[in-house]
């Protein structure tokens, strides 16, 4: 989203004027109750489970990636029970925070 003041970037003398200042100062009062929207709307719990979701993923994807490295560099694998263990914990901690019950 474009801030509001950019939108006069090729003019800014306009900025002076008091018309589009209050202009300005109202797209900023607009945005901040967009801000606040978002926010309560964060505290629905698909939205929750969406991001817990998106953070297991982004765990599965680092867990790959320190397997192929282990393996590329002949190092020790990851313990997969360990991360299984976490991310089941991370679960569980998450839904009992939220009332989510699976």
């Amino acid at each position: 989203m474009k801030k509001p003041r950019e939108i006069f970037k090729n003019k800014p003398n306009l900025l002076e004027e008091t018309e589009v200042e209050q202009l300005l100062d109202y797209c900023e009062k607009l945005q901040d109750e967009l801000v606040d929207l978002k926010f309560q709307q964060n505290e629905n719990k698909q939205l929750i489970m969406l991001d817990m979701l998106k953070e297991i993923v982004k765990a599965c994807e680092e867990t790959e990636k320190q397997q192929k490295e282990s393996i590329r560099f002949g190092l020790e694998s990851p313990d997969f029970e360990v991360s299984i263990s976490n991310l089941k914990r991370y679960l569980q901690v998450r839904c009992r925070e939220n009332g989510i019950w699976l």
